[in-house]
Formats: C-alpha cells, structure tokens, sequence
C-alpha cells in the first residue's frame, strides 16, 4: 500500500491561496521531485479545474518557462485521480474520477499505488484528515503574511494531530520545506 501524502504551499499564517506563494525555479522543482516519486496525484473538483485551465496549455507552450514546462509535461503524463460529486467529465490526459464513498474510494488509490498519492488539495486534506487516511506532510512554508484566507484546515478537525518531524529543509528563495509523518 502506497502513501497518502499532503503537500501544499502555505503562507506562515496558513493561507494557502495559491497566489501567495513565492513561484521560481526552485518551488516548482520541489514539486516536480515529489509529483515524479509519486504514483498519482489527488485533487478536490476545484484543484482540479485550476490545474487543467492552466497546465495542459503550458505543456504545449515551447516558450514556457522552462520549469513551468517541465512540471506540466510530467503532470500530463501522471495519474491524476479527482473526488467530486458535481462533475463527472475529466477529460484531460491520464484524469480518473473518484466517485462513491470517500474512504472507499481513497484507500482503494492507496492501495493500488504502491509509489504513493501526492495529495494537493487543501479542502479535501481536511475531509481526509477527518478520516485518518493522511499520512505524510510536506509543506512549503513561504516567508509571508497574507492576513488572509483560505487557511489550511479552516473547517477544523476533530482533534489534535501529532506529528513527527522527519526533515526541515531552508531553500535559497527563503521557503522552508518541512516533511511530517503521523505520529506512531
């Protein structure tokens, strides 16, 4: 059984509007590195349908900016698996629907992926979390103050989380990436 990993950009007061993050080289190339040790990625409908207005057209853009490119040539090829009860059409490359019981359906993911499912969507981390199916962090702390939302589990959780701290990583743009398993 693979991993369910969580990874998102977040500011140092939690909003994880995707606006808000620093978005060079070295950002995009720490999500690369996780997106390509992964077996599939996960998304919420809206992740989803701003992944696909923008991506798809950038990994057929021969101008795009070279890191920009490289992730979307790569997350075109890669799994991607969306939970929605709204839409039933994902038409774009390698996009599979997530339908029926949200326990079921994630865990079934898991098991089929042994590399693991990088999950990049803040929304549905929390119903995830709510049901214990997360089991890695890796965060992308970004030296800002938003003084907005959204904020990373803003429905709120049943209960604390432990954590267990496995690295902490500074990178030259001023981001911290920061990798945490559920605590045993």
């Amino acid at each position: 059984m693979g991993a369910l990993i969580f990874s998102l950009n977040l500011t140092l007061d939690g909003c994880v509007d995707h606006r808000e993050g620093i978005a060079d080289d070295e950002t995009h190339a720490f999500f690369t590195r996780l997106m390509d040790e992964a077996g599939a990625m996960l998304w919420g409908r809206v992740t989803y349908e701003m992944m696909e207005s923008y991506w798809p057209a950038v990994a057929r853009d021969e101008q795009a900016p070279p890191a920009e490119r490289e992730w979307a040539v790569r997350l075109e090829a890669k799994p991607k698996y969306v939970v929605s009860s709204t839409r039933r059409d994902f038409p774009w490359t390698n996009s599979h629907h997530i339908a029926g019981d949200l326990r079921d359906g994630v865990q079934r993911l898991k098991d089929q992926t042994p590399a693991g499912v990088l999950l990049g969507s803040g929304r549905l981390a929390t119903e995830l979390d709510r049901l214990d199916l997360i089991d890695e962090y890796q965060m992308l702390v970004h030296p800002r103050i938003a003084g907005h939302g959204p904020t990373l589990h803003q429905g709120g959780l049943p209960g604390t989380r432990r954590l267990e701290l496995l690295s902490a990583e500074p990178l030259r743009n001023g981001v911290v990436a920061l990798r945490y398993r559920r605590a045993r």
